[in-house]
This record gives structure tokens, sequence and C-alpha cells, in this order.
């Protein structure tokens, strides 16, 4: 077993280690579990999914560069 780095925003982090403290879950075993899980899926479905993720990161976007000035927050 290799030891892994991931960024997880911090409130989600929190609350997934909460969900597991409390239920005497391994967070590393469900991470586990949750990647052993997407990687069995159908090719296809994953094919599919992966297609829709290119497209909506071809996607047109507007670039804001201060986002209170332009949407008045």
């Amino acid at each position: 077993m290799t030891l892994k780095t991931f960024n997880v925003e911090e409130t989600t982090y929190v609350r997934f280690s909460r969900i597991c403290k409390e239920n005497g879950i391994s967070m590393s075993r469900q991470i586990e579990n949750f990647m052993r899980t997407f990687v069995r899926e159908e090719p296809a479905a994953r094919k599919e999914y992966l297609q829709k993720l290119e497209k909506i990161r071809r996607g047109r976007f507007t670039k804001v560069s201060n986002l209170s000035q332009r949407y008045g927050l």
C-alpha cells in the first residue's frame, strides 16, 4: 500500500471525517472503496462521462477579473 496526498476542500473533509468517526469507519478505506468502484464501472459509461466532461471544459466561459465589480457584490 502506498501513501498518497490529495487536496480536498476543508469543509468536505471535516464533514466526511466526522461521519466516519461517528460510524467507526476508516476514512482511507472509504476513499479506496470509492476509487475501486469508479475504476470498475463499465468502460462505455466512463467514456460517455469523460466526453461530457471534455465538452464542459471546452465550453464558453466569461473571463472575469473582478467578480464583485462585474456582478455588483
